[in-house]
């Protein structure tokens, strides 16, 4: 089978919800991240096959073939197509693995995955909860699907206090971990290792090239002193991922786009993996999918140097590190969601974006990618940096 490389990666900074972001058009900072692929790898924008768009709430400004917007915002000709897609968390680390996936088949050359979410301007959940409002429908989960469960409440919320309790975690060691997130984030910005896979934005005069969300003055008394969810329960806002606007992107090419664009390869993508589970602790899929990964590839995970697995929730990386039995100094070293935000159909790309940079900047080989998702699902992505 043929091979498929990485050869340019590229993110916004993340921005708060209401936060230095909440001006922005959706479309418009999917364009940002598509001029950005152009500009730092000199190719020409008519020579890409495809866009492959992850966003998770379609609706309004990310409605209407969102990802095809994207494109008619940006400068690439309006001859390049586009598509939407839609795996909950794992959405842009799934149009990664298309975009992958239809480089090694030999029936395209050159193809954009990339994500974008604007939580500010299209709040998760609003093409739901819109719908109730106007009376449109019984929801997502049909009748069918209840009886078959038991339960109509699939909420991420609940399968994050599920694995919390499954594995044996209580309340201070989520924070214990949340506080770690921000340490490592906030090394990471304030060293300057975030600075080659952001993209400045033009604002208001100024310019915006720093995650908002990181919280540098953060301390395990100010993390333990925010409200739980849920009042017997261990998960809280500051133990979670936090809301977020942001796109990211990632070019991906054949060998024979290689040789013919004069490109150089970042990485090689060594293992495309989904897997789906339990839709009610829904968010415990990384584990399993993990193991099948590894296998598919013939590695163990000490194989592995460096891993990105998305802080959904606390309660996801440890479960996670308590499961594979991995090195914590090689999860999310430049820290996760938590610290950084969760752009739900951006996250993948951002992961991915920053696992890229993160192999080079640390002279290392391999890494390996996963995140929970909506359904009981779960996306693993294994590179090889070259």
């Amino acid at each position: 089978m043929a091979e498929a490389y990485i050869v340019e990666t590229a993110r916004t900074a993340g921005g708060r919800r209401g936060g230095v972001l909440r001006d922005w058009h959706p479309a418009n900072l999917g364009a940002e991240v598509l001029n950005a692929l152009v500009d730092r790898t000199g190719i020409d924008g008519a020579i890409i096959d495809d866009v492959i768009v992850g966003c998770v709430t379609q609706g309004g400004e990310q409605a209407f073939a969102f990802g095809r917007n994207c494109v008619l915002a940006s400068k690439l000709p309006q001859s390049v197509p586009a598509v939407t897609i839609d795996r909950q968390c794992g959405s842009s680390q799934q149009a990664v693995q298309f975009a992958a996936q239809a480089v090694m088949s030999g029936t395209q050359d050159v193809v954009v995955a990339m994500g974008v979410e604007s939580m500010t301007r299209v709040p998760m959940g609003s093409n739901v909860f819109l719908y109730g409002k106007a009376e449109l429908g019984e929801g997502p989960f049909s009748d069918r699907i209840v009886e078959r469960y038991g339960t109509k409440n699939f909420s991420q919320f609940i399968g994050a206090e599920m694995i919390a309790k499954k594995y044996g975690f209580d309340r201070e060691a989520l924070d214990a971990y949340a506080l770690e997130s921000h340490k490592r984030a906030s090394a990471a910005r304030n060293e300057g290792r975030f600075d080659a896979e952001i993209i400045p934005l033009d604002i208001d005069g100024g310019t915006h090239s720093r995650d908002e969300g990181i919280r540098d003055d953060a301390t395990l008394e100010t993390i333990s002193s925010v409200k739980l969810l849920q009042p017997d329960g261990m998960i809280s806002a500051a133990n979670a991922s936090q809301i977020c606007d942001g796109a990211a992107g990632v070019l991906i090419v054949s060998e024979a786009a290689l040789k013919k664009y004069n490109l150089t390869p970042k990485a090689r993508i060594v293992n495309l993996t989904v897997t789906a589970g339990d839709p009610v602790i829904m968010l415990e899929e990384p584990l399993p999918a993990t193991d099948h990964a590894l296998k598919r590839a013939g590695m163990k995970i000490d194989d592995i140097d460096l891993f990105e697995v998305n802080e959904a929730f606390a309660p996801i990386p440890m479960a996670w590190l308590k499961h594979t039995g991995a090195d914590p100094e090689k999860l999310n070293v430049n820290g996760g969601a938590i610290a950084l935000g969760h752009p739900l159909g951006a996250s993948g790309a951002r992961l991915m974006t920053t696992l890229v940079h993160s192999l080079h900047a640390h002279g290392k080989k391999y890494g390996l990618q996963t995140m929970c998702e909506g359904g009981g699902i779960a996306n693993v992505t294994i590179i090889e940096a070259v």
